[in-house]
């Protein structure tokens, strides 16, 4: 059986794979897909596979996805073929919950302010902190990231609240809302994160209105996915003061042009899509891989966290 991954691992990860599947034969090999009819399985990131390459890959079954979106993947002909696609649905929960965290403290503890004043050489004691205890956060998608998200902010005193398309109960929510029912929730909610993934029903899924719903002086957070909400809606409500500040990883347009407004707007900050990265990615999605890898060997072809190509999750 030939694996072909469109990204390089590192060494020592490389021969984890040859060490435990040595009839296997692994092929590791950046922006070349010459490999493509003869692979059974693909890994990728998601992002460089096209109808073409589906239509190439003749004996191609399974494609294990290296990330938990799936949007810029060719669903239809992927549909088509009946070829089985899995992600790494999960492993992201640590490295996001902490960059959210990370972001949030260093805005209620002032920390741009008290770089910018060491900068500055400037001894300046009145900086404004505040504190996350006692204060609501909104987290729209709760699933793994989400909760991850929820147990960190309750640790720290934060009253949370789930917003998903069923209502049903999520792990570290103290309540819980349907999308549809979001406005009642906004205006309770010092904080609000979003961490859903692209689908039908969430793209553009945030409006003016809902902006308008807002705490004039709460902090909104996208972690999920940029077409969440329109550029142009997100900036005119922090030009009208609707809310106090934008914290983005993600954007309608990836790269973010350099001729935004946001770049140079003191209420935002911008993140290049870099919440989920850590040194340890790459070795927890093998840690996923592997274990699917051993059932199909074993002629089980239902790896762990399937995903739906026609929902897009």
């Amino acid at each position: 059986m030939k694996v072909l991954f469109t990204f390089v691992p590192r060494e020592d990860q490389q021969q984890r794979l040859t060490n435990e599947f040595p009839e296997v034969q692994f092929h590791f090999a950046k922006q070349d897909k010459s490999l493509l009819p003869e692979a059974e399985i693909v890994v990728t990131y998601g992002e460089d596979l096209s109808s073409e390459d589906i239509e190439k890959a003749k004996k191609l079954k399974w494609i294990m996805v290296v990330s938990a979106g799936v949007e810029k993947m060719p669903h239809k002909a992927i549909q088509e073929r009946g070829i089985i696609v899995s992600n790494v649905r999960g492993i992201h929960k640590t490295p996001m919950s902490e960059s959210v965290l990370a972001h949030l403290l260093s805005l209620k503890r002032s920390l741009p302010v008290l770089y910018e004043n060491q900068r500055k050489k400037e001894w300046n004691r009145r900086v404004g902190s505040s504190e996350l205890k006692g204060s609501t956060a909104l987290v729209i998608g709760p699933g793994a990231i989400g909760a991850e998200i929820g147990r960190l902010l309750q640790a720290f005193g934060v009253y949370t609240i789930g917003c998903n398309r069923s209502g049903v109960s999520a792990e570290f929510m103290d309540e819980m809302v349907r999308f549809h029912n979001i406005m009642e929730a906004l205006p309770k909610a010092d904080i609000v994160i979003s961490v859903v993934p692209s689908t039908k029903e969430t793209k553009n899924m945030l409006k003016q209105e809902h902006f308008q719903a807002m705490n004039s002086d709460a902090i909104f957070m996208n972690f999920g996915r940029g077409d969440l909400v329109e550029n142009a809606v997100l900036l005119e409500a922090l030009n009208k003061e609707e809310i106090a500040f934008a914290v983005l990883d993600v954007f309608e347009e990836e790269p973010l042009p350099s001729h935004h407004p946001f770049w140079e707007m003191n209420n935002v900050i911008i993140s290049p899509h870099v919440s989920s990265h850590s040194s340890k990615y790459v070795e927890r999605s093998l840690d996923v891989f592997i274990p699917n890898l051993k059932k199909w060997l074993a002629e089980d072809p239902n790896p762990s966290n399937l995903v739906n190509m026609e929902k897009g999750y």
